[in-house]
C-alpha cells in the first residue's frame, strides 16, 4: 500500500480490458471576423475577454459538444501572439496593436481543462475583409504586396503565388509548434466567390508567369492545382512535424451541380476552384466537413442526398463531418430547431455504415443566445458523452493506460506521459457491455465511485484511447 493509503493499479483486482464507445465529432465554429462571436467588441480589457472565453467553454461543455473551431486568422492577421503577422484589429480596434492577452492560449487552457478540443481555424487567402482597413507594417498585404489583389471590397492574397502558399504554411507551422492545438482547419474560402457583377478574378500576372515558365494547364485547372498544392503541402507538413494535429477543410456543400442528381447551385469546382473529392481520394487531409446549409425540405439543395453523396467520397483513411447552419435558425419557416434535430439524426443514421462521424455547427452565437431553444435541444441530442473520432491515421497507435490508485472508493488518476493527455474515460460494465459513463478532464485527478465493475482509460491528443484499467468495487 502506498504511503498515503492509495493502492497502485498492480493490485490483484486490476487488469486491462478493451473499451470503446461510438465516437462523434460535436464541434462549433467560433467566428472572430467582425466580432461575430468573440470578442463581443474590440477593445475589451484582458479580464473581460477571459470572462467571455470562460463563458464560451462553459456553454460548449454544458451543451455536450466536444470541440471548438476558433477563428485565429480571419484576414491574414492573428488572434494569438505571432511574430509573423500582426494582431487582429478585431481585438483592439487597430491592426497590430497588442490587446494585452492571447486569446488562443487562454482558450486552449480553459478548453483542455474541460476535455474539449481546440482547432485553429484559418482563412488562407483573405488579405483584408475590407480593402480600406489600415494595415500594420508586417501585414502580408505589405510584405507580399506584389501578390495582394483587390477584388470586390476585399483584398485577396493570390493563390497562384508560391510565396503566398509558403507564407501560409509558415504561419501554420508556427501555430502548431507553439500552441497545443488539436487541429488546423480551413473554411470554404479559396479563390473568392464571384462579386455581384461576376467580375473575373484579376490574376493575369501570375497565370501569364506560369505560362511563360512552360506551364500548359488551362486557367481553371491551374487555379485548382494552386489550391491543391496548398492542401497537399499543409497536410504533408503536419503529418511530418505534428502527426497528432488533425487537418481538415469545410468546403461549400455542393461540389458540382448534378452531383448527386437533381442538385442545383454554385459550382465550387469551377467557381472557387475547390476540388474537395480529390483531397479525399489522395488522402491529403484527415477529414472533410462540407457545409450543408440547406434544410431537408429544400429539393434543389436537398440535405440528405448531399450528406449521403459526400459520405460516399470518403474512405477508412478520413472522417467526414457535416456543417449545419445554426445561423439560419428563424430566418424562414423551414429553419426550426426540429430541422436541426432531423439533420443530426440523418447524420447519425448515415454514419452507422460510413465514415460520416459527426457535425460542426455554425455558429456559437446561436448557442449563446439559445435561439429558438436550440441549446436545450442540443443538450438532449448530446446527453450521452462521446469523444471525437480518433485521427484515422493514428487509430492503431497504442496508448499507455492511466495509473490508477485507490483507497476504498476514492480513485486517483495520473498518466506516465502527461504531455498530450486530453482526458480520462470512465466506463461501467452494464449487462455484459462496457458503457461510457463520463469523460473526465485531465485536471480532475481524484474521483469517487460506487460499488460496481469499472474501467478507466486515458485519451491522448488525436482522440486516441488506451485500454481500460479494470476496477471492481464491492
Amino acid at each position: 500500500m502506498a504511503q498515503d493509503g492509495f493502492v497502485p493499479n498492480d493490485a490483484p483486482s486490476s487488469d486491462l480490458v478493451e473499451v470503446s464507445h461510438p465516437r462523434e465529432m460535436r464541434g462549433v465554429w467560433v467566428a472572430t471576423v467582425f466580432n461575430l462571436d468573440f470578442p463581443s467588441r474590440s477593445g475589451l480589457a484582458p479580464n473581460a475577454a477571459r470572462e467571455e472565453l470562460e463563458q464560451i467553454v462553459e456553454r460548449v461543455a454544458r451543451t455536450g459538444l466536444n470541440a471548438i473551431f476558433f477563428q485565429v486568422r480571419p484576414e491574414s492577421d492573428a488572434l494569438y501572439a505571432s511574430t509573423i503577422e500582426p494582431w487582429s484589429r478585431f481585438l483592439s480596434g487597430t491592426q497590430g496593436r497588442d490587446p494585452g492577452y492571447d486569446p488562443l492560449a487562454i482558450l486552449i487552457e480553459l478548453a483542455h481543462a474541460r476535455g474539449i478540443e481546440v482547432h485553429a481555424w484559418l482563412n488562407p487567402y483573405r488579405g483584408l475583409a475590407n480593402a480600406s482597413t489600415p494595415t500594420a507594417p508586417n501585414h502580408p498585404t505589405r510584405t507580399l504586396s506584389a501578390h495582394a489583389i483587390r477584388y470586390d471590397s476585399m483584398v485577396i492574397m493570390d493563390p497562384g503565388a508560391e510565396a503566398v502558399r509558403n507564407h501560409v504554411r509558415m504561419v501554420i507551422e508556427d501555430i502548431a509548434s507553439r500552441y497545443d492545438i488539436d487541429g488546423i482547419h480551413f473554411d470554404d474560402y479559396f479563390y473568392p466567390y464571384p462579386d455581384s457583377s461576376r467580375t473575373p478574378f484579376p490574376d493575369d500576372a501570375s497565370y501569364n508567369a506560369y505560362l511563360a515558365s512552360g506551364g500548359t494547364l488551362s486557367r481553371s485547372d491551374w487555379r485548382r492545382e494552386n489550391v491543391n498544392a496548398l492542401i497537399r503541402g499543409v497536410y504533408e507538413d503536419l503529418r511530418r512535424n505534428h502527426p497528432d494535429v488533425r487537418f481538415g477543410v469545410s468546403p461549400f456543400g455542393i461540389y458540382r451541380p448534378g452531383m448527386p442528381p437533381g442538385i442545383r447551385g454554385l459550382d465550387a469546382y469551377e467557381t472557387i476552384y475547390c476540388d474537395a473529392p480529390r483531397w479525399l481520394r489522395e488522402n491529403w487531409l484527415d477529414y472533410l466537413a462540407p457545409q450543408l446549409y440547406w434544410p431537408t425540405t429544400q429539393t434543389a439543395q436537398a440535405f440528405e442526398p448531399l450528406a449521403r453523396w459526400w459520405s460516399e467520397r470518403a474512405d477508412i483513411h478520413e472522417n467526414l463531418f457535416i456543417g449545419h447552419a445554426l445561423h439560419r435558425l428563424g430566418s424562414s419557416p423551414a429553419w426550426t430547431v426540429a430541422e436541426i434535430e432531423t439533420q443530426v439524426r440523418i447524420v447519425r443514421e448515415i454514419g452507422t455504415s460510413s465514415p460520416l462521424k459527426g457535425s460542426l455547427f455554425f455558429r456559437y452565437r446561436q448557442i449563446a443566445q439559445n435561439t429558438l431553444g436550440i441549446t436545450n435541444a442540443m443538450e438532449r441530442l448530446y446527453s450521452r458523452p462521446a469523444l471525437p473520432p480518433p485521427i484515422p491515421r493514428l487509430s492503431s497507435t497504442r496508448v499507455s493506460p492511466p495509473i490508477v490508485e485507490r483507497e476504498g472508493r476514492s480513485i486517483r488518476l495520473s498518466h506516465p506521459t502527461p504531455r498530450g493527455l486530453r482526458a480520462y474515460t470512465l466506463y461501467r460494465r452494464t449487462s455484459g457491455q462496457w458503457v461510457l459513463v463520463r469523460i473526465i478532464p485531465p485536471t480532475e485527478r481524484t474521483i469517487t465511485l460506487e460499488a460496481g465493475e469499472w474501467a478507466l482509460a486515458s485519451v491522448l491528443k488525436g482522440a486516441i484511447e488506451s485500454q481500460g484499467v479494470r476496477i471492481v468495487l464491492e
